[in-house]
């Protein structure tokens, strides 16, 4: 990774090249499509971040609003997604750097937790673990086990258990989980 990195909170000015950069890095626009409805809906917390490297946006990652239906209270967490690097930019630590600086930015919120669906071997590295062994049950059967991913924010304890409710914008999208023929 270049030490001219730096990541920080998105800029209204950066929404166009985050845009490109999400659909480019999933090949596929229909996740920017999902990225511009998140931000529209009742997830979006405003917690996006970048990663710049010589004036140019290299990565992102969003967080945005769920629940846990705990036996005791709907508690609002985090999701994690989407997360991406630019193509170009791969495998040079830019996604481990957004992931692990973002996080620290967002120690001191009220959410325990933070959810994600994903590799559990790049999870596991920034202190992501396999859900269900914490007694969380995944939003859709289509996420395979060890991919429902969660860890605690910084400081906070995740003394909550339940179902994780994604917003009714990923449902739309059909954005939970993945399809058998995807």
């Amino acid at each position: 990774m270049s030490s001219g990195l730096t990541i920080r909170p998105e800029a209204a000015e950066d929404e166009a090249a985050v845009r490109s950069l999400v659909a480019d890095a999933f090949g596929d626009p229909a996740i920017a499509v999902l990225l511009d409805d998140l931000r529209t809906s009742v997830a979006w917390l405003g917690l996006s971040f970048v990663a710049e490297l010589d004036g140019e946006v290299v990565g992102h990652v969003a967080y945005t609003r769920a629940w846990v239906d705990d036996p005791a209270a709907l508690v609002e967490v985090l999701v994690l997604s989407p997360l991406a690097t630019r193509l170009d930019h791969a495998s040079k630590g830019i996604g481990t750097a957004l992931v692990t600086e973002s996080l620290e930015q967002l120690a001191g919120r009220a959410e325990p937790l933070v959810f994600l669906e994903g590799d559990p071997g790049f999870a596991s590295r920034l202190g992501f673990v396999d859900g269900t062994l914490l007694g969380f049950k995944a939003p859709s059967v289509r996420i395979p086990g060890p991919s429902f991913q969660v860890r605690t924010l910084p400081g906070r304890p995740g003394l909550v258990t339940g179902a994780l409710v994604y917003p009714d914008v990923w449902w739309r999208h059909d954005a939970v989980g993945l399809r058998p023929d995807a």
